[in-house]
């Protein structure tokens, strides 16, 4: 399944895309109808929080065949013209983000491998796909791009062991890590140069895992204006995602609808000679395998 959320004619909702549609079931609407016994949530996050009691999807599906089977079923479907994308889920947390994953991204900026290199991003930072992200030309010339993909978590847990930590894992997404350069390189922390408004553009869509089987084996491919800047794949991660689930859980205890952002291939702004920072106007384009492209402007003024 493919989950969404969304503002559609100025109310907020969430849903899961209809097959061969570009539209969406508006389950917010389809729960309220069609949901059993007292299961009507009203946000992906609460859904994702009940999952640990009742099953999410097979939830989901009872309620869209009722919906489908009632004879009304283009009434409770949304087009995805008509809507604005949102991020697919705020965690409660802060997004938690992992550095220097890719070795050859690391070389670019002429950062060190050796050791684990992890930082967060304010949910506050979080916006979706289409969206239009500021240029913040106010503070900055040196805004840059990371495409990554973002591991979603579905149940609670902390010291998670690696052979289990892929259970915790609900699905994935993408994520652009917007970063200032300028702020990354005199901070002594990341956190500000990593939280900017509209600096964690998420979406479209989270992928459930039995769709992304393979996860550690999909390409990556950021565009700047139809330019591609970067064609990785996610093979090339120092630390795979049940390593990353069992480090974070050492220290922070995950909670459903948490998200975790896995680092970046090679091919940033910063890396280039000379670098190439992104301008007012720019498309930025990030497309994973299997989950789909994320899209975001930058704002001309």
């Amino acid at each position: 399944m493919k989950f969404l959320s969304f503002k559609h004619k100025g109310e907020t909702s969430y849903g899961v895309k209809v097959k061969r549609e570009e539209a969406a079931w508006d389950l917010k609407q389809v729960f309220a109808n069609f949901g059993e016994g007292d299961f009507h949530p009203k946000t992906l996050l609460e859904g994702l929080q009940q999952n640990q009691t009742l099953d999410f999807q097979e939830q989901v599906r009872k309620a869209v065949v009722a919906a489908e089977n009632s004879g009304n079923g283009d009434a409770y479907k949304v087009k995805f013209e008509d809507i604005e994308f949102l991020p697919p889920v705020t965690p409660t947390n802060n997004v938690i983000a992992f550095g220097r994953n890719y070795k050859a991204h690391a070389e670019e900026l002429k950062h060190e491998v050796d050791r684990l290199y992890v930082f967060t991003k304010a949910a506050s930072s979080l916006t979706g796909d289409e969206s239009t992200i500021p240029n913040h030309q106010d503070i900055t010339d040196a805004l840059d791009y990371e495409g990554e993909l973002g591991v979603v978590i579905g149940k609670s847990g902390e010291k998670i062991p690696k052979g289990l930590a892929l259970d915790y894992v609900y699905g994935y997404t993408i994520i652009n890590d917007i970063t200032d350069r300028n702020a990354q390189k005199a901070h002594d922390q990341a956190f500000l140069s990593k939280s900017l408004t509209g600096g964690c553009p998420m979406g479209p869509y989270i992928v459930t895992k039995d769709e992304l089987p393979t996860p550690e084996n999909v390409n990556i491919v950021t565009k700047v204006n139809n330019e591609i800047r970067q064609d990785g794949n996610t093979s090339q991660m120092i630390l795979k995602i049940d390593e990353l689930i069992e480090e974070i859980s050492k220290y922070v205890a995950l909670h459903p609808g948490d998200i975790i952002a896995t680092g970046t291939p090679a091919g940033v702004g910063a890396g280039m000679n000379p670098p190439k920072f992104l301008q007012p106007g720019d498309e930025v384009k990030v497309t994973i395998d299997n989950i789909g492209t994320l899209t975001n402007f930058i704002a001309k003024d």
